[in-house]
């Protein structure tokens, strides 16, 4: 385990340190587990006041706080980006064993294998395939005929890649997911459901990431395409010819119907659902649970089902609780108005008054 004085970590991130700089730190930890050796960080003010008493050695802020002197402060311009190169520094990322090529790798003669690659045992490698170099692949990872994969990529295991499909340099794809299976498309005839080949790939770019379990579907006609850098989480369904923009962050259990555009810098919440055919801009967040059915221009923040802009939705979804009072209050308002109006017929007009006297 590497160890650091406070010191050192503020010259490696670019910071400068309030108190001392002599510190060790060993590790990192939230504010509320942190202990001696530990640094943490603050990236939201709501939980300034857990400077005054966690246990840290270190805190990471952004700026000079009111705790100042409580712990010794680490500040940087992005807190939580110095603390993730921190992170990278004491701990690493997870190391791959070098094993060369396994002799139970199934390879066909046609592929071909870059420098460097670890093929770990009953990997299949067809025909025509390109593999990049230094590449890691986990046991019973498929890859189909002429697919091309980039330098650096980790394949967990059990990854499918069908036929055809490009994966850029540096993506990492978790175990089970299955890049480039059939869209699901087919023509509805007589009460049949036919089958309609698909003709298109699935295109994905540099520095992705793919989480465990998802499934990417390759297009009708035109490729599916997952762009540069974006990083999606578990148990995500994207449909066929779907482009999901550079930079997009897609949390698990999103689903994303087929021919949808994403622009960059996405931010789609946990089980959000898009329907197809539709143009999400550049830098729109979706909160989580929402329903889109609908065309988002750029910068908007959308919730709910169906979604509809934050500002309107948080009043709107709000009122929800108190949904069965109003409808109580409506029926009683209701029944005097009634009530009302029915006495109001059987009174005498001032007119009949009048008469009568």
């Amino acid at each position: 385990m590497t160890t650091k004085t406070l010191g050192e970590l503020a010259q490696y991130v670019g910071g400068r340190v309030l108190g001392d700089a002599n510190i060790k730190i060993r590790s990192a930890a939230t504010l509320g587990r942190a202990g001696e050796g530990d640094i943490s960080f603050l990236s939201n003010d709501k939980y300034e006041k857990q400077l005054l008493t966690t246990k840290a050695s270190a805190v990471i802020v952004g700026k000079e706080t009111v705790a100042a002197g409580a712990v010794p402060l680490l500040v940087a311009e992005d807190p939580y980006y110095a603390f993730m190169q921190i992170m990278v520094l004491l701990h690493g990322h997870r190391k791959h064993k070098k094993i060369g090529i396994s002799p139970r790798a199934i390879i066909s003669d046609s592929a071909k294998v870059g420098a460097g690659c670890q093929i770990h045992d009953f990997v299949t490698i067809s025909d025509g395939a390109k593999i990049g170099d230094g590449c890691v692949i986990y046991p019973c990872t498929f890859i189909g005929e002429n697919v091309q994969v980039g330098n650096d990529c980790i394949l967990y295991p059990n990854v499918v890649i069908y036929e055809g499909c490009k994966i850029g340099s540096r993506v990492i794809i978790n175990s089970n997911a299955t890049i480039g299976e059939d869209g699901f498309g087919f023509a509805t005839h007589n009460g049949a459901h036919h089958k309609i080949p698909q003709i298109g790939s699935v295109v994905i770019e540099d520095d992705v990431e793919i989480g465990a379990c998802c499934g990417i579907e390759r297009g009708t006609l035109n490729d599916t395409i997952i762009g540069q850098g974006s990083k999606l989480g578990d148990l995500i369904a994207i449909g066929h010819g779907t482009k999901v923009g550079p930079h997009c962050l897609l949390v698990a259990q999103v689903g994303i119907a087929g021919s949808t555009t994403l622009g960059h810098h996405c931010i789609l919440g946990g089980q959000a659902g898009l329907v197809g055919h539709i143009t999400i801009g550049n830098c729109v967040a979706i909160g989580a649970q929402a329903g889109v059915i609908n065309n988002v221009s750029d910068g908007k923040v959308i919730l709910g089902a169906p979604a509809i802009d934050a500002s309107q939705g948080k009043r709107a979804y709000g009122m929800i609780q108190y949904l069965p009072e109003m409808k109580q209050s409506i029926r009683e308002l209701q029944a005097q108005m009634k009530q009302l109006l029915s006495g109001g017929e059987n009174e005498p007009s001032p007119e009949d008054s009048k008469n009568s006297g």
